[in-house]
């Protein structure tokens, strides 16, 4: 074993659901404005342009169970549900008709945004990091299986805060579909096992602030709650 100078990182392990083992994670990739009413509520052209991408880290992921701690330097931190992809195998500019054969879970996730940050970020034309690379900023579910649940479709896409519905929508409203988005991606990045992707938020994203308690759900994937902390 080759010595390190310093104690090697732990790797991001992610619950799987009904079990005892773990899903380690390698990357994690963000679709941006896959629904056509969150693109239009965030001031965009919803037609179908190619898909925008960023990256959140590994250890942004808040296993389920755990409090959101509400990041420093933003008054504006924003909630947005999201239908996970965990894939169990990868490649460069894999096939629209092989892209779900590299699927090996879903997941229930939230992709957390400093809106304050990130606004002020897109009129200085700068990256988003600061602004969706956080600390603690995905918390996701435990992941299910494929192999259990099949690839969902469709299905009710939705979030609560405090007992109130903000986000309502549907997975067959995603303007790029999942196996679409793992061919696009595929393209750009040599994908592989342990990539994690978050594939985007229907309309209805809004603030949170301290003592929120979220509840979250995607059709035939499962659910996830969390308290801000």
């Amino acid at each position: 074993m080759t010595a390190t100078v310093i104690p090697v990182p732990p790797t991001t392990l992610l619950p799987v659901e009904g079990t005892a083992e773990t899903f380690p994670v390698r990357r994690v990739y963000c679709v941006g404005r896959n629904y056509a009413d969150h693109a239009i509520e965030m001031g965009h052209d919803p037609s179908r342009e190619p898909p925008f991408f960023f990256q959140k880290n590994p250890d942004n992921l808040l296993p389920a169970g755990k409090d959101f701690p509400y990041p420093a330097l933003s008054a504006n931190v924003h909630y947005e549900v999201e239908c996970v992809v965990a894939l169990k195998s990868g490649g460069s500019d894999i096939s629209l008709d092989d892209a779900l054969d590299h699927v090996w879970g879903y997941a229930v996730g939230i992709d957390m945004t400093r809106r304050d940050m990130q606004d002020a970020l897109k009129k200085m034309g700068r990256s988003w990091e600061s602004a969706k690379a956080f600390e603690f900023s995905a918390p996701v579910s435990p992941i299910v299986p494929a192999s259990k649940i099949g690839h969902p479709a469709k299905g009710a896409v939705w979030l609560d805060v405090n007992g109130e519905r903000k986000q309502t929508g549907d997975l067959a409203q995603m303007i790029w579909k999942t196996a679409e988005i793992i061919a696009e991606l595929s393209k750009m990045f040599t994908l592989a096992a342990g990539d994690v992707i978050m594939t985007g938020t229907p309309a209805g994203v809004g603030p949170i602030v301290r003592g929120d308690r979220i509840d979250c759900g995607v059709e035939g994937v499962g659910t996830l709650s969390v308290r801000v902390a």
